[in-house]
Order: C-alpha cells, then structure tokens, then sequence
C-alpha cells in the first residue's frame, strides 16, 4: 500500500488530503481481506463483492461508498500493474451516485458576508480572503496555496494550483485586488513578527493559513451577518459559479474558471441558477404570486 501511495503523491500529484482519505479508505480495505483470509494480489471482483455489500449495509452514504470501492480499484489496479494477478475488479458495481444540488448564497448575501470584516489588519485579511473565495471561485486549497505574486493587481488576475497541481489563472475583479491591496499594505505586514514571505493568506503569527482557519474565517462573518449556519468557504465558491451561470455566462467558460475537468461537474449550477430564478420571479411577478394564492 505505501508504493500506492507514494504514485498518488509523486505520479499524479494528489494533494495530501487525498493521500490522507486513500490511505484510511485502504486500511479498511485491508481488514476485509485479512478477515476473510483473501491477497491483495490475488484477489477477484467475485470475492470484493462482499466488501461492496458490507459497507452499502451499514448505512453509509453512496457518495463515501463510492468512494472506497474507487480507493480499492485504483489499489488494486496498481497492484496489477505491478504483477499481481487481481481479476475483474473493475467489474464490482459502484453505487449509483445521487447528484445534490448545492445550496448557494444570493447575491446580497455573499456581498454582505465580503464586506462584512472591520479595517483592523485581521478584518483586512478576512476581506481580501473573502473576495478572492468569491471574487474567483478559489478552493479552500487553492486560497491557502496562494502566494502574494500569485494576484496579478493590475491585470486582475489570480494565478492557483487547482487540484492534480493543475495550474490556472482565473479573474478576479476590482473589488478583490482593492482588498487585497489594502491587506498587503495595512494588514499582511502587522501579523506576526516575520511575516512567511511565500504565503498571502496569514493566521494572526504571521504563519500561512490553514484550511480551518478560513472556514473559521468565513462562519465567524456568516454568523455575524446571520447567514445560515451551512455556509463554508465552499459556498462561496458555488455562489460564483451560481452568479455566473444567473448573468447569462456560458458553462464552458465557468468550467474553466472553476477547473472542472468535466463538464457535467458544472452543469449542477444551470439547476441551482434556474431555482434562483424562479425564487425571485415567484416574488417579482404579479402573476406568479396570484397564482401562488390560489
């Protein structure tokens, strides 16, 4: 398993939170096979059944099922790869996966949770974090990875690694490089005694900041502007795409933007925009709300 792991990291450039999620979706994977006196390089798709069974029966979601029986094939195929003799393992069934569609803030809320941080240097931090998650659609990840010549200021451009270490450069609007000028002149140099030269996004040491650093980031705002309790820095990013796809911007180019390798990813928000719409033609239109009346 730790040669599987090392390609994830090396070959395909996984981030280290899904070396992390293969790695525990394997150790499971192992028990089965020890349990039921099995070999990973011998094992057959006929005998991974069991395993498929077992997890859909103690009640976890599709989406985590999916989830390990895809760590296992991509196991096991590596396994293959290297000689061992796995037979049809790509033939155990995958949950059918339920598509959700996800919850995103209108437009008046996501610009009252931007503009809600103060002037102080960490109320400056928080608003160039802010516009730069909906200004440009960021990743958590990829806002963290940031580093202060990855925002083009002048051309309003932000340069990210996406996930895979694909590389894109997305825009990003007035509004955020104001923010992020403001922090890196009034803000960035007032957290810590050394600020990390590498690092944009800062925690109150100076040091780069973490994942749940902007998710407290962002639930702290949120909560402040009493926006419900699911929004993350994640909504955001489906904010941006929502908005986008609302304006009348084709999916391709929110593809892009967003870094979906597929398209059917981000064909999700011609659903959540259309709901949006009819939302607000419900309470527009007189029509709609005679008949709504009725």
């Amino acid at each position: 398993m730790t040669a599987f792991l090392e390609s994830l990291d090396v070959e395909r450039g996984a981030s280290r939170h899904t070396v992390t999620a293969y790695r525990r979706d394997l150790a499971e994977l192992e028990e089965f096979l020890k349990a039921s006196g099995l070999d990973a390089d011998t094992v057959t798709g006929d005998e991974l059944v069991p395993y498929a069974n077992g997890l859909s029966e103690r009640g976890l979601a599709p989406a985590t099922v999916r989830r390990r029986l895809a760590a296992a094939r991509a196991f096991l195929r590596f396994r293959a790869g290297e000689g061992a003799r796995t037979i049809g393992v790509k033939d155990v069934p995958l949950p059918r996966e339920r598509r959700r569609v996800p919850r995103a803030l209108a437009a008046d809320q996501a610009i009252r949770l931007v503009e809600a941080p103060d002037a102080t240097p960490l109320g400056l931090r928080d608003r160039a974090a802010l516009e730069l998650l909906y200004g440009a659609g960021l990743r958590v990840s990829e806002l963290v990875g940031l580093r202060p010549q990855d925002v083009d200021r002048d051309a309003g451009l932000v340069r990210c690694l996406g996930k895979g270490g694909r590389e894109r450069i997305v825009p990003c609007g007035r509004s955020a490089t104001e923010a992020v000028t403001r922090y890196l002149a009034r803000g960035r140099p007032f957290l810590g005694k050394t600020p990390q030269r590498d690092a944009l996004v800062l925690n109150n040491r100076g040091r780069r900041i973490t994942r749940q650093g902007v998710f407290d980031i962002v639930r702290r705002h949120a909560a402040a502007e009493g926006l419900p309790d699911w929004v993350g820095p994640h909504s955001l990013r489906h904010a941006f795409a929502t908005h986008l796809v609302e304006g009348g911007c084709d999916l391709r180019t929110v593809q892009e933007l967003l870094g979906h390798q597929r398209i059917g990813t981000t064909e999700i928000y011609t659903h959540v925009a259309g709901h949006h719409l009819r939302e607000t033609f419900e309470a527009a239109h007189p029509r709609a709300r005679a008949a709504a009346s009725h």
